[in-house]
This record gives structure tokens, sequence and C-alpha cells, in this order.
């Protein structure tokens, strides 16, 4: 394997991976990630042998004062600071891969590398973000010890250090040898990111955690999901059926050994009880903190150990709100990585049902909740002005809007029966339609009906809450999630932002609101657009990312004891069990102390024996070195004082080898003679050469001819 080509490959690996950190953390755009994407791939490709040529050259020291000047220019006009470094960051990258010039430009972009992989850790700490900390680990031992080799031979080349057969140095001979390095050199520096790894992981267990949010910066970027704002837009739902982003992980307690891989769930989001035609909105908007006691949020009563219980882990969202199955008595609340020292989230009870959280970051929520299994929540009567509310019916609404339900439900007088009859009816009579043309009608809830009669879900359930209206029946319009698709490696439901769903909550007498559902059933159950082979590996990815996240992303104070006390549980068990530790090892605290001494005592014997080895060993060897070195630069010295005599001095910045090839370049009469006694000063200096008695005087009397006259020294 090539010198170069290897340090090429490991020093382009380091570089890639700090700018996937940066670019995976979501800080960039879409857009501008791509184009860092093909800027870092076209740098790498950039040949070595254009590198020194004079327009690459301009380019490496004008790119990135044009690169700071535009920067500088965005943010006098209002761009986010903090996009605007990480942009730069990685454009100095690409420009600095792009132009480098030997090793002093790779380590710069190694130190580049790590500067954003740090960037990367603040930012953004997702199973991406993980994947490309271990690939640094693995990749940076060898990046660096090659970077280091390649620079000090560079140096040498420089200083006009020789090889064992007395020739200068030859860097570009050297980067395409094939026995610098091997495949054992490059297995070895990997391994190096074995112990590092330990160590790192030790640190990041043990070291006290006293409030993730105090002591991180980085947030998840919050995703705005259409239709859990304060206001809907019919026409405005777009095509979430086919977004497969996962909003978030249902956990259930007690599943059965083969859980259902699709599960309806109708998880509430918001309500909406006022329609104008267009959009839906909500005509009360006070928000109240919401009931607490012993540390659980009360939606109707406190939780029974009968109750069902549920966890929920929900991604970041804008606006922050809580999504709970319709007939959930109680929650407790925690954040993603729930600081200890005043971080915990806060719920705020809003109008229709609504829940809403807040925290001191945007990483989501981990909320437990508790649905009944046998005692139903009371039913809340609705009062007059409450039930005008829900019959409310939109200004300018066709007659033969309310003329389409009577002719529907007929002579039936019962709400629960005429709700079913008319959900029944947009089921059957109506097609799904993601792209429905209503949407840009003036009235798309009157053209839904009766000219296209195809929509998405927010059609159906506005069209069966306007006709339940005009027939004196309360409803509201209820938006949420349908439900999820199970993950067979982390035994979750995972729900997607395509899961994304809008019914209908009829007020019956003696049942309070009930649900109701008219979209066609195949349109509104959980979608999963992969299956087989593609399945198995998204299910694979998203558990990994969910574990990332909680024990990784979210490592807190409670993971932390509850970590400590499982292994003290597992060596009381294993105490018991075992004579020797149950005898002077019995206590946990004089085993660490036993091997605490005796890593210490390990550590002072190798420190003994490398002491000892390294100075009985070696002290002859060094001296008889320095005294070579010496002579060889005392020798030098009286060629230097004939050259000052004879006018032909080397200045102090030149190198003695440059020197002579500068006289031989100029034809001087002495030049050979000068540049054979430079070679034997080097070969003695830096080559290894012995400078015997008999070199030693032949140098010295080829000096004084030298000094004396020019012509007798050419016939010597």
């Amino acid at each position: 394997m090539r010198f170069g080509l290897i340090h090429r490959i490991m020093t382009d690996a380091l570089a890639a991976l700090g700018l996937l950190s940066l670019i995976t953390s979501g800080e960039l755009g879409r857009g501008v990630s791509i184009v860092m994407l093909v800027g870092l791939l076209g740098s790498m490709f950039v040949p070595e042998r254009w590198q020194d040529r004079t327009p690459i050259r301009q380019l490496g020291v004008a790119a990135p004062i044009l690169l700071l000047l535009t920067q500088a220019a965005r943010l006098f006009l209002g761009a986010p600071v903090l996009q605007l470094a990480i942009e730069f960051a990685a454009a100095l990258q690409i420009v600095r891969l792009a132009t480098r010039r030997g090793a002093a430009h790779d380590q710069q972009v190694i130190v580049l590398a790590l500067l954003h992989l740090i960037a990367g850790t603040v930012l953004g700490t997702g199973l991406a973000y993980g994947l490309c900390f271990l690939g640094f680990l693995v990749v940076a031992p060898g990046a660096l010890v090659l970077s280091h080799l390649r620079r000090e031979v560079e140096g040498n080349y420089r200083q006009g250090a020789r090889d064992r057969t007395g020739l200068p140095v030859d860097v570009p001979r050297i980067l395409r040898s094939r026995r610098v390095i091997g495949k054992q050199f490059l297995l070895f520096t990997c391994l190096l990111s074995v112990p590092i790894f330990i160590f790192t992981a030790m640190i990041f267990v043990m070291f006290p955690r006293v409030g993730l949010s105090l002591l991180l910066l980085n947030h998840g970027r919050a995703e705005r999901m259409i239709g859990f704002s304060d206001r809907v837009d019919l026409g405005g739902v777009g095509k979430l059926r086919s977004d497969p982003t996962i909003a978030m992980r249902i956990e259930y307690d007690g599943l059965p050994e083969n859980p259902p891989p699709r599960l309806a769930l109708y998880l509430r989001g918001t309500a909406f009880d006022s329609y104008d035609g267009r959009s839906w909105s909500r005509t009360q908007a006070l928000r109240i903190p919401a009931t607490r006691e012993d540390g659980n949020y009360l939606i109707s009563r406190a939780p029974d150990p009968s109750d069902r219980h549920l966890t929920i882990d929900l991604e970041p969202i804008d606006p922050p709100v809580i999504f709970l199955p319709p007939d959930a008595v109680a929650l407790h609340l925690s954040s993603r990585g729930e600081a200890t020292l005043g971080g915990s989230p806060l719920l705020f009870a809003g109008p229709e049902g609504e829940f809403k959280y807040r925290t001191r970051d945007q990483r989501g929520v981990r909320y437990e909740v508790w649905t009944p299994t046998s005692v139903p929540a009371p039913v809340q009567d609705l009062d007059a002005p409450e039930r005008q509310r829900y019959l409310n019916l939109p200004p300018g609404l066709p007659k033969r809007v309310g003329e389409l339900a009577r002719t529907w439900v007929g002579s039936e007088t019962d709400p629960a029966k005429q709700a079913k009859i008319i959900e029944t009816k947009l089921r059957t009579d109506y097609a799904y339609d993601l792209a429905s043309p209503s949407g840009a009608q003036a009235n798309p809830l009157d053209h839904f009906l009766f000219e296209s009669k195809r929509g998405h879900c927010e059609f159906y359930s506005t069209a069966m809450a306007i006709l339940l209206r005009t027939l004196s029946v309360p409803t509201r319009n209820v938006t949420g999630f349908i439900g999820g698709t199970y993950n067979r490696f982390g035994h979750f439901y995972a729900v997607r932002q395509g899961d994304a769903h809008s019914w209908v909550e009829v007020y019956l007498p003696k049942k309070g609101w009930t649900r109701f559902d008219p979209t066609p059933p195949g349109n509104s159950a959980p979608r999963s657009e992969l299956n087989g082979a593609l399945a198995f590996i998204r299910d694979f990815v998203e558990a990994s990312a969910q574990r990332w996240n909680r024990h990784v992303v979210g490592y807190d104070l409670q993971q932390q004891v509850g970590l400590l006390n499982s292994v003290s549980r597992t060596y009381s068990s294993v105490r018991s069990r075992s004579t020797f530790l149950s005898g002077p090892m019995g206590s946990p605290r004089r085993l660490g102390a036993l091997a605490a001494g005796a890593l210490l005592l390990g550590l002072s014997v190798y420190w003994f024996r490398r002491s000892r080895r390294k100075h009985g060993n070696k002290p002859a060897e060094t001296s008889h070195r320095l005294l070579a070195t010496k002579r060889a630069m005392n020798l030098y010295e009286m060629l230097e004082a004939a050259l000052v005599k004879r006018g032909i001095p080397r200045p102090p910045s030149l190198p003695p080898l440059r020197h002579a090839q500068n006289l031989q370049a100029m034809k001087h009469p002495l030049a050979d003679e000068v540049l054979e006694l430079t070679q034997i000063y080097l070969e003695v200096r830096f080559g290894g050469r012995e400078l015997d008695v008999d070199t030693a005087r032949d140098f010295n009397l080829r000096v004084r001819a030298l000094k004396e006259d020019p012509v007798s020294a050419e016939a010597a």
C-alpha cells in the first residue's frame, strides 16, 4: 500500500466524517447540505499535481477571504449567526481539501475535521452523529500518525537530510513507496481506537449528571406538523400520508407474544369548534397549568393500579402538542434527557381538551399515560351556551348541504344512529384523494359533497361535522395520529407523520364525546410504505436510533443511579455464590481498592523496567552519536571558515547542501570540492556514517588546501 495514497484516503475520511457530523445536525438547509456534499466529493478528487499550480494556490488564499466577506454581508442582512458560522466552517474545509499542499495543510484538514466533530456534538447528537463519532475514533489514530510521518519526511528534506545511500531525501519516492506502511500498521493504529473508546465510555458513564440541559447546547430541530396549530385550512393539509418521518414511539405494557403489525390508536392532539367555510379554529384560547398530584398530571382522575399503561416518546414538533388516547385519565411528563436541576417540563391545559408542554430545550418529551380498563371517565354535560358553540354553521352555507343530511338520515332521530348513517355514507360514496380539487374552490365543503366527491381526511371529517350540525347534533373536528406500525426490534409502535389524521367527535346524551371516523377504512389505517427486507432494515435503524436517543443522548442521573444499582445487585448476587468474594473481598470498596492497588503496582513496575532499559542500554550509543555529531559540526565550521576566506560565505538562512548546489549552478571553480565536503558532513551528521580517523584527517587536509590555494585543492 502506497504511503501517500493511504495518508490521503485517511485524511479525506476524517474530513468527510467531520462535515457529515455538521450536515446531519440539521442546522444546514437541504440545498446547502447538497452543495456541501458535492463540494466535498469534488475537492477529494482534485489531482495532487494540480495543487501546485498557480491558480489553485491563489484560490487557496482568496477563497477563505471571499467566504468571510460573504458571510459578514449576510450577517449584516439578518441571516442567523449559527447557520453562517456552520456554513463557513464547512466551506473552509472544502477549500482546504482542494488546495492542500503537503503535510502542513493535511494537518490543518485534520484540525478542522476535529472542530467540525465538536460542533456536531453541540448541535445534534442523533444516531448519525454517533456513527460519525465512532468512525472518527477508528480513523483518527492512523491519520495522525501518517500525517506526522509525512511532516517529518518533508522537514528532513528541507533541512538537507540524506538517506542511507547518501542521496538527498526524495519525498515523492517515499510517498510512492509500498514499504513504509503495511496491513499490520493500519490494523494496529485502528485498534488504538478501542482503548480510547473504552476510556471515553467510562468517563461518560461515571461522570456525575447534574442536568443535561445545563451542560449541552444541542437541540432538536422542531418539525412543523400541519394540522396541530390554532387554525387548520381545509385545502392546505398536503400529502401527509406519504411522509415516513417518525413523530413518536409508543410502548405498551403487556403486549401479546405476537403483537399486531399495525394498530389504530386515535391519538388525540387538538380539536376545533368553529368552521368559517374554509378553516377550522377555536373560539376559546385560554390555557392554564394542568392539575398536578403526586408528580402526575390529572386529566379526569388519579391513575389506578388496574389502568392500562403506555409510554410515548414524542419527537420535537411545533407547536408542542401532547397526543393522548381519547380515554386517557392521567399522565406523567418528563423531557428526553431530563435535567435534575429545575429542568422538568410543564403541562398546560387548553380548550377542547388540548394539552401543550413547555421545556427548557427542544428535545421533545417522554410521557407515561394511563387509560381505564373498567371504570370509564365521568361524562360532562353541555350547558346551553356550550352546546350552541358546537352547533354554529359557517355563514353562506348552501341550503343543499342541510338537505343532503336530512335525505341521508331520513326519519331517524337518534343522534348516535344519525352519526353512524352519515359516517357510512361518506365512507362508501366518496373517494379518498390527497390532491382533491375541492381545496382550491371558494366553498371547498360544498364542492367536495356535490362536485368532486374526492378528498383527504380533513374533507371527510369536516363534512360529517357540518352535516350533523345541520341536524342539531353537537360536533367538533379533531386532529391527531391514527396509529402506528410495530417495530420488531424496539418492541414499540412507530407513529409517523404520514399517520396524521382527522376525525369527528360527536356529543351523545349519556355517552359524552364519542369518536366517529368517516374516512374510508383503507385510507385511515396506519400505513407502511415498505415491506420485506426494506421494512426489516428500517425497523433495525429506527430501533437503534431509539436506543441511542434514550441511553446516550438522554442519559441522565436517573439512568446513572439505576446502572450503579444494577452493578451493585449483580455483585451482591455473585458474592453470595462465591467463597472468595464472601470473605475478605466481601465489600465492593475493598475489591475496588485492591484493583486500584494492583493497577498502580503494575504501572510502577512497567515504568521502572522501561526507565532502567532506557538508561541502561542506550547511554553509550547516545554519547557516541552526540560525539560524532559534534565532530561533524566542527569539521563543517572549518569548511565555512575557508569559504569565508575565499569570498563565498554561506548565508545563515541557506542550508549547507543548497549553498553547495548554488555554487555549482554558478560554475564556481571551488563548487565540486565544496559539494563533496558538504556531502561528507551531511552523511556523518544525518546519514549514520562513521567518522573514522582517516576520514577526519582527509577532510581536514582538503579544507586547509581549499583555504590556501584553490588550484592545489582541485589537484588534490
